[in-house]
């Protein structure tokens, strides 16, 4: 889509933030979880505090790609003490890239994901990771042709349940 444009998070955004959150992790995970795991998913991962205390880290920011004036999806990215896991301090992470189902194959994804890669080169990050649920094939895929590759697991709790992600990581 030609008349995307990325604009940086700030803390007046809040609310919007917070819908397009809620929004677009219900519409990627909400067939394969249960009612009650993303009910209080949403509700906590997702709360005005939360991520209100999120933007405010030095570490992390987040990004909107816009189509005209409506959020279609959302970047976040850490470094440093941010980071989910411990990294290297010249790594930067892609804790999430979603986008509104009725934008999927419009390179929405990509357009967020370069601005992703802008950012680390523009830090002199060595590497790029990120972690993608085990039964999301569609984001593996994207990362996989994106050149990234595996490296490690961990866990991820989404209301009572434990589950897998895989870690990946692109050399820069």
């Amino acid at each position: 889509m030609e008349n995307i444009k990325i604009k940086k998070v700030t803390s007046s955004d809040i609310e919007i933030l917070q819908k397009i959150g809620r929004q677009t992790f219900f519409e990627t995970f909400s067939k394969s979880n249960t009612e009650d795991n993303m009910k209080k998913y949403l509700e906590d991962g997702f709360s005005a505090e939360k991520l209100a205390d999120e933007l405010a880290h030095e570490h992390s920011e987040f990004y909107f790609a816009l189509d005209g004036q409506e959020a279609i999806g959302y970047l976040k990215l850490n470094t440093g003490d941010a980071q989910t896991e411990v990294q290297e301090t010249e790594s930067l992470e892609i804790e999430r890239i979603y986008v509104l189902q009725n934008y999927h194959g419009k390179k929405v994804g990509q357009i967020l994901y370069e601005k992703a890669i802008e950012m680390a080169i523009k830090r002199k990050s060595k590497y790029v990771w990120l972690g993608v649920w085990e039964e999301n094939p569609r984001a593996i895929n994207f990362y996989k042709k994106n050149g990234f590759e595996e490296f490690d697991k961990h866990v991820f709790i989404l209301g009572d349940d434990e589950q897998t992600d895989i870690l990946m990581k692109k050399m820069l």
